[in-house]
């Protein structure tokens, strides 16, 4: 096998480029169809001067200790320690927590993506830490999923379970001939995928698509959200958050017609009937067809009606972009897609039925084979129940209050300590201003950090941690075609510490380092975690080389000789008795005898359209009249590497840009490239202009993952960089889920008046001495 130097991120792999030995760069892996540019900046990024390079305190809480002046965190200087004394104050602080308040005391969640290595994955590193001395407080569900994933197990099947099986492209480009995608298929989402893809597929997967005759009708208000061959897209702007109503309004059309598959809803469904009474009237006296979805939609009835017939008429389906979801009310587009497509009947069939992946991630549509990757355990935490993850500023300022959750009534936990590796809270969370002042609530705040973002900035302690390409690692995702062996190509700066070096050494401090290391070194561990996912393989019908070959080689492909086609749902479509559904029922639920029990006035027992409190065709938007849609950047994953070259060249004078429409910008008197104040009561930030008619009149789009850089000097904290999060709702979805409802945002944009405030979020910190 011959040998190669690869690396693995989010954005993909890599080749390391070397000039007289020295390693010098990345490059696109020359196989990927279609690479991700973001993953050749984080060379440069890497060793940018805002890496952390010491341990550092927060003077207040260095000076007085646990709970000191918790309302400058993020605006006092910090003190740089060495490692032995900043391994000391974490040791006696997680000490401290355990035993005056209990482990329940600790919130060790972590969310955020964090290494595409396996080993090296800061969310599970800490989690194993914490869980060998005690346990701690966790999150369950995703701020990109929160929603879909909770409706989607109780009515259809597990969602992460059905992103592995959706159809393959293959199967699309020989069967499908009609897609409708509420939210688009935009090929900058699927850029990533956690563990990193050595073929990005979806440009390609759609070009051949076209190429064999489907045609893409694209439901959303934004235009460049499909990356579809040019001239094969038909665009149907939708104000947001009605989405549920299209579809609502689509299968009442087809049933009034006659021409739902009912021998389909019959054997694979339950609950058609209650849901069908809602659809045609029968329990509320108003039928929900096309003309009483178009002003709510602002889609055409006639072109409504038409679409409907289209869906029964050829191999069709339907994509639903998980943007849908996070809204309020998020449940419901995912639920009316499943009992759209039900209706339709095509559900198992070959490119038939309903999808929820194709475009925000890439693993969607792959045919490689599927097994179980190498994975750093995290041993069984025995603190419960976790938090739905976007409710971490409820839980910090109401602790002991009561919550619902998925038929359950929980109680938040009264946290003394937050410790977070991995990730960013202060980029991932919605209404931040919010968040700052519950932060104030724990007496101690520590983060593993790479850069000093935000989320450093508002820490108690901060250690230094190492990059993807400072250590050794495994970079694997699920469905793709190579396993690499990451191997460190740059030294790290100054004192930065892999996690693993760094909970070990906490761990001999609190008694558990021989249950924490097993006694491994990494390197190691890498060989203990690739042998057991090479035996998994195995069984999957995929034969890896032993890790000296593959670590020698530098990758191993993952091929297998008996590969068949991926039909979603195939085998229950075959027999649903024998291949039932992972729900109460082992079928589709249309209406759910379950979810109704709940009696929860945001989340019925079946499909329903509910009108959101921030939409434009509410009241709020009198006050606020620009629905601001917060997207996922092209330039950078999230927050991460905000700062590299390619995410600069995107912003407008140093700020992120807002998407206006034209006419939006005309009436306000804006003009491109204008500095804009964004606001609302939540809120206010700072962007720059740019304009674009691929937009809804009525909508602005400000993509997420500008560091956060408020202006505390200020009564409104002016976010000086472009971060939506200080305007976004922090509210949960429903009682159902709890999920995110940053996609429900009205605001107001004006052209900022005055000189422009310089913004520091590419700044140091201040450091002072003791």
């Amino acid at each position: 096998m011959t040998s190669r130097e690869l690396t693995s991120s989010h954005w993909g792999v890599y080749e390391v480029v070397r000039w007289d030995g020295e390693a010098c760069g990345l490059r696109p892996l020359a196989e990927d169809p279609d690479p991700s540019p973001i993953g050749v900046a984080m060379w440069d990024a890497y060793q940018s001067p805002l890496r952390i390079r010491r341990p550092a305190v927060r003077r207040s809480w260095l000076r007085g200790g646990p709970g000191s002046a918790p309302e400058l965190r993020g605006r006092e200087p910090f003190v740089e320690v060495d490692w032995d004394e900043a391994l000391d104050l974490v040791a006696s602080e997680v000490g401290r927590v355990r035993r005056d308040h209990g482990n329940s005391a600790i919130f060790g969640g972590s969310y955020g993506w964090s290494s595409a290595g396996r080993f090296h994955h800061a969310q599970s590193q800490i989690h194993r830490f914490l869980n060998l001395v005690g346990g701690y407080v966790g999150h369950t569900d995703t701020y990109s999923l929160g929603a879909g994933k909770v409706i989607m197990r109780n009515v259809m099947h597990q969602l992460d379970e059905l992103l592995d099986i959706h159809h393959d492209w293959n199967v699309m480009a020989q069967h499908t001939r009609l897609i409708v995608a509420f939210g688009g298929v935009p090929a900058k989402n699927a850029q990533v995928t956690p563990g990193g893809s050595p073929e990005h597929r979806v440009r390609s997967g759609l070009a051949r698509l076209a190429g064999e005759g489907c045609r893409f009708v694209h439901i959303s208000p934004v235009r460049h959200d499909f990356d579809g061959p040019e001239g094969s897209v038909e665009w149907l702007p939708v104000r947001p958050n009605t989405d549920a109503a299209a579809m609502i309004a689509l299968a009442c059309e087809i049933v009034r017609s006659g021409r739902h598959d009912a021998a389909f809803l019959q054997r694979y469904c339950v609950g058609f009937d209650h849901w069908a009474d809602y659809l045609l009237g029968c329990t509320d006296g108003i039928v929900k067809d096309a003309e009483w979805a178009a002003p709510i939609t602002g889609l055409d009835p006639a072109r409504l009606r038409k679409l409907a017939a289209e869906l029964v008429d050829t191999r069709s389906l339907i994509n639903v972009a998980w943007s849908l979801q996070r809204a309020e009310h998020g449940e419901q587009p995912f639920w009316a897609a499943v009992a759209l497509a039900s209706v339709v009947g095509q559900i198992g069939l070959p490119g038939g039925g309903v999808a929820m992946g194709y475009g925000p991630i890439n693993r969607p549509g792959s045919a490689h084979p599927k097994f179980g990757g190498p994975t750093f355990p995290q041993g069984r935490n025995p603190i419960g129940p976790p938090i739905p993850c976007a409710r971490i500023a409820d839980m910090l300022l109401h602790p002991g209050g009561a919550y619902d959750y998925d038929g359950e009534r929980r109680t938040y936990a009264d946290i003394e300590l937050v410790y977070w590796a991995g990730g960013n809270p202060f980029h991932h969370h919605q209404d931040l201003n919010r968040l700052a002042v519950a932060w104030r609530k724990p007496a101690t705040v520590v983060v593993h950090e790479q850069f000093w973002n935000a989320h450093a900035r508002m820490a108690d302690i901060v250690l230094p941690a190492t990059s993807t390409l400072e250590r050794d690692d495994i970079g694997f995702a699920s469905r793709e075609p190579l396993m690499v062996a990451m191997k460190a190509v740059l030294k790290p700066p100054g004192e930065a510490r892999d996690d693993f070096a760094i909970f070990a050494a906490l761990s001999a401090r609190l008694g558990t380092v021989a249950q924490f290391t097993e006694g491994r070194t990494p390197a190691e561990w890498l060989r203990a975690m690739y042998e057991r996912s090479a035996d998994s393989a195995t069984r999957a019908g995929v034969e890896l080389p032993s890790f000296d070959e593959f670590w020698e080689a530098g990758f191993a492909r993952i091929e297998s000789a008996c590969a068949e086609p991926v039909v979603m749902l195939g085998d229950y479509r075959r027999d649903p008795d024998a291949h039932p559904l992972k729900t109460s029922t082992g079928r589709i639920e249309l209406h759910s005898a379950t979810i109704a029990g709940y009696g929860y006035e945001d989340c019925p027992g079946h499909p329903v359209w509910l009108a959101p409190n921030e939409w434009l065709g509410g009241a709020a938007a009198m006050r606020f009249p620009l629905h601001m849609l917060s997207d996922q950047p092209h330039t950078k994953l999230h927050s991460q590497l905000d700062h590299n070259a390619l995410s600069l060249a995107n912003k407008v004078s140093g700020r992120e840009p807002l998407r206006i429409h034209p006419n939006d910008a005309r009436s306000r008197g804006i003009s491109d490239g204008d500095l804009l104040r964004i606001f609302n009561d939540r809120g206010a930030c700072l962007a720059g202009a740019r304009l674009d008619a691929g937009l809804l009149p009525g909508v602005v789009q400000l993509a997420t993952g500008a560091w956060w850089d408020p202006s505390w000097d200020r009564a409104d904290a002016l976010d000086l960089h472009g971060n939506p999060n200080v305007l976004t709702q922090d509210v949960g979805s429903s009682r159902m889920s709890q999920g995110c409802s940053a996609q429900s945002c009205l605001v107001e944009v004006e052209r900022f008046a005055g000189d422009a405030p310089a913004h520091r979020a590419f700044e140091l910190p201040e450091f002072t001495t003791r």
